[in-house]
């Protein structure tokens, strides 16, 4: 495994930072017609009227057109789940969230387009709206109440606001009558935007016959081909989906929104290329939104701390349409049980329609919310029973020997040690030295200092049982090519994957080459979320490198009338005997042999040469050479390729995260002095790319816990237009980050590995928090602990 743990530069870098590697908005097709929509400028509204004529008479507009000017558009809807609310691609009888596309306008620029788009005459007849009800007046989270009121404005005339609900486990009321401490508290999962460096875009070429190719900035290329496959009633072998180099997406492109299927159905009706790429302001105002939930939580324990029961009640604010929004706070009630043995865990999920932009998976997926409410809880019982955090989390652990363990609400947890990453976090930020400072600050002053600790356990790989394609196909020139239905939107496939090959053949890593994001090239793939791509994936490759040894040494064995069992493998050569020096060579007056074609070839275990089948080569002979290397087997037999598709079950990677901070109460300001992850992903194929992961995911925790936040005004409009409005972190927010890492493999793959990938922004958000709290001493502050929110808790 020459190759697994080597911190390998990334292969793909290169193109990105010189400018080489092609987005979306930098494909050019002559004749493109350029996309922009016409948005409603209110929450909720009975659509009167939508006139396009003076957007036809813009410089350069070649169309538009509402709901009622496509008729066949309009009768289409994006794809959901049975018996949910449908979701128009335009508008149709009323809107139903700010920015929701009643119109689009066609151009050949993009600024032509937006023209146009202003130009479209609305008339609206206002509707009462419901947003997320943020607090009671006395600032606390609050559940939304009935969302099947029947004084609650509803957005669909047949249902009332509940879209969906769930429970997890059993009620516990029971236990909490009768537990000797009880704690209870209400939590806000603030909306947040999923600020990807590119936002949303696609390209459809509607080719000869209805032939589509798709460029599209996504995560899963095979779902989104199969949704506009349907939409446009053609067979999905018509329809070729690519994504390019593609600039982040953090789970929000994962989905089908309705601007790709209006692109598609436009350039079919059209004849002509169609390019839609959201700018910043339509991501701000229109686009998917991550998290959003309001919960109220109860823990019960006895007078040591042991956990006797737990309840964690969610409404999720899913926005207009339920699209993923209404799957995604499921995954909260699924993990609420964390790390804890905690005997009686109940959880119940409302999912509740708003007037707002719809929610989508955001990385972590529920599992950031999960973590939150019981970290945040567990440490205001640690206060309640005046026990250290550490020592009541210590108290409470599912031990080692306990795998695998079966939590309440149904999760098969397959390996951990939770005390030891916990024991590894506190002693690299120096636990009891930062206690003892902190006792020296509350007794002689100076600015309030606060340690904060959470734990975490998540599910990676995706929904349950979901699978993943990988192939292996051996070249005569020696190199090979490794398939998988994954994608790539910046987590560094092209290296780790090709590693993962690359050992398990035994050869350099710059022989395998990685090809992935393309319909054409891939025939079968489930799709990059959920940290499921090296754990599926890599998986799914490692099966299909052992597939195509397997294969090779059978036709090498056929070659040369010998059994399998007499040849093997090593280092890309096969060798017959168990002697390295025996293998094929060259007869000396036919020359070499010549290369058969190795283009693409039908899916399956092994293809090419047949027993008996005549190859038209030269006869051959076993001779003195170093074995035969495959790329020659290939060269001298035709084809050979391995495919294979795994489904192993989900894991459970874990960890324990710290933060350190200083607090001024004056001006209300946070100084995160130190962050410690300490994180176990099974077997980490490239270090260096998961530091970069987890880098990356430590800061959009930070910016959640202090700094962003989707404020919806009282008129029902987001706050913020542009990046002035909404805060992010930047390389200058960033504190000093401690990453280490524990390691129990995965037992379920071959590989050993985990997800990773999402951990900081599942662990971080409650570090950060409970350490202002104990910073303060106080028991909570929403998120995100802006000055304001500060200054006004040390107030209280």
């Amino acid at each position: 495994m020459r190759y697994i743990g080597m911190p390998l530069a990334r292969r793909e870098d290169r193109d990105l930072v010189t400018g080489r590697a092609r987005r979306v908005a930098d494909l050019e097709i002559p004749g493109t017609l350029e996309l922009a929509f016409t948005r409603s400028p209110v929450p909720h509204a009975m659509i009167r009227g939508v006139d396009v004529a003076a957007a036809l008479k813009e410089e350069g507009v070649a169309g538009a057109w509402s709901a009622a000017g496509l008729p066949y558009l309009a009768a289409r809807t994006v794809p959901g789940e049975p018996g949910m609310p449908p979701w128009p691609l335009l508008a149709t009888g009323r809107v139903r969230y700010p920015g929701e596309a009643l119109a689009v306008v066609a151009a050949g620029t993009r600024a032509n387009a937006e023209d146009g788009a202003e130009a479209v005459r609305l008339n609206l007849e206002l509707l009462p709206f419901t947003r997320a009800d943020a607090s009671s007046a006395a600032g606390t989270p609050r559940l939304f109440g009935d969302p099947s009121a029947a004084g609650a404005p509803h957005l669909f005339d047949d249902r009332d606001n509940l879209a969906a609900e769930r429970t997890f486990g059993r009620p516990a009321d029971d236990v909490f009558a009768t537990a000797p401490v009880v704690v209870e508290a209400a939590y806000r999962e603030q909306l947040v935007l999923p600020t990807s460096l590119e936002p949303r875009a696609i390209l459809v070429d509607p080719g000869r016959e209805h032939r589509l190719t798709v460029w599209v900035s996504h995560q899963a290329q095979h779902r989104l081909r199969d949704a506009l496959a349907a939409a446009l009633g053609l067979d999905r072998e018509r329809i070729r989906v690519i994504v390019p180099a593609t600039g982040g997406a953090f789970g929000a492109k994962s989905q089908t929104y309705p601007e790709y299927l209006v692109a598609a159905l436009l350039a079919v009706h059209l004849g002509r290329p169609v390019r839609w790429c959201e700018d910043r302001a339509e991501a701000m105002l229109a686009g998917p939104r991550g998290r959003g939930q309001h919960q109220r939580v109860r823990l019960a324990a006895d007078e040591d701390g042991t956990f006797l029961a737990y309840e964690l009640l969610v409404d999720a604010d899913i926005g207009a349409y339920p699209h993923i929004g209404a799957f995604v706070p499921m995954m909260t009630g699924a993990m609420s049980t964390g790390a804890y043995r905690t005997p009686r865990v109940h959880t119940r999920v409302r999912c509740v329609l708003t007037n707002t932009a719809p929610t989508t998976s955001y990385r972590g997926a529920g599992r950031p919310e999960a973590a939150y409410a019981l970290e945040r809880t567990v440490d205001r019982l640690a206060r309640r029973l005046g026990l250290d955090p550490a020592e009541l989390r210590r108290r409470n652990f599912i031990r080692p020997g306990q795998y695998p363990y079966l939590t309440p609400t149904g999760r098969t947890y397959d390996s951990g040690d939770y005390a030891a990453a916990l024991d590894r976090a506190l002693a690299a930020v120096g636990y009891d030295e930062i206690r003892a400072e902190q006792a020296r600050r509350r007794e002689d002053g100076g600015p309030p200092l606060g340690v904060g600790i959470a734990t975490y356990v998540e599910r990676s790989g995706g929904p349950p049982d979901s699978d993943e394609f990988g192939s292996v196909e051996a070249c005569p020139d020696g190199t090979f090519i490794a398939r998988v239905g994954s994608t790539s939107t910046g987590q560094g496939h092209f290296t780790a994957f090709a590693q993962v090959v690359a050992s398990v053949l035994d050869v350099e890593v710059d022989r395998v080459r990685v090809v992935e994001g393309d319909t054409g090239e891939v025939p079968y793939g489930f799709a990059t979320f959920g940290s499921r791509s090296m754990q599926v994936g890599g998986a799914a490759l490692w099966r299909a490198a052992e597939a195509l040894v397997a294969a090779a040494r059978r036709r090498c064995a056929e070659l040369l009338g010998v059994g399998e069992e007499d040849v093997s493998y090593t280092a890309g050569r096969l060798i017959v005997g168990g002697d390295p020096h025996t293998g094929l060579q060259e007869d000396p007056e036919e020359g070499t042999a010549p290369i058969a074609a190795t283009g693409p070839v039908e899916t399956g275990v092994e293809t090419g040469v047949e027993t008996g089948v005549e190859t038209g080569l030269p006869n051959v002979e076993v001779g003195p050479l170093p074995g035969l290397p495959i790329g020659e087997l290939v060269a001298r037999t035709g084809p050979l390729r391995a495919d294979e598709i795994v489904a192993p079950p989900q894991a459970f990677p874990y960890g324990a995260h710290v933060a350190v901070v200083e607090v001024d109460p004056d001006l209300g300001t946070v100084h995160v002095r130190q962050l410690v992850a300490v994180d176990d992903y099974g077997v980490v194929v490239n270090p260096m790319i998961v530091t970069g992961q987890g880098h990356g995911s430590i800061a959009q925790g930070l910016g959640q816990a202090l700094y962003e936040q989707a404020v919806i005004g009282e008129d029902g409009l987001p706050c913020a237009s542009t990046l002035l409005d909404y805060l992010l972190p930047t390389a200058a927010d960033m504190p000093p980050v401690t990453l280490l890492e524990t390691v129990t493999p995965n037992p379920n793959t071959p590989l050993g590995a985990k997800g990773a990938g999402e951990a900081g922004c599942i662990g971080m958000p409650p570090a950060i928090v409970n350490a202002v709290c104990d910073a303060l001493d106080i028991d909570h502050i929403d998120m995100p602990l802006t000055p304001a929110a500060v200054w006004a808790a040390t107030t209280r």
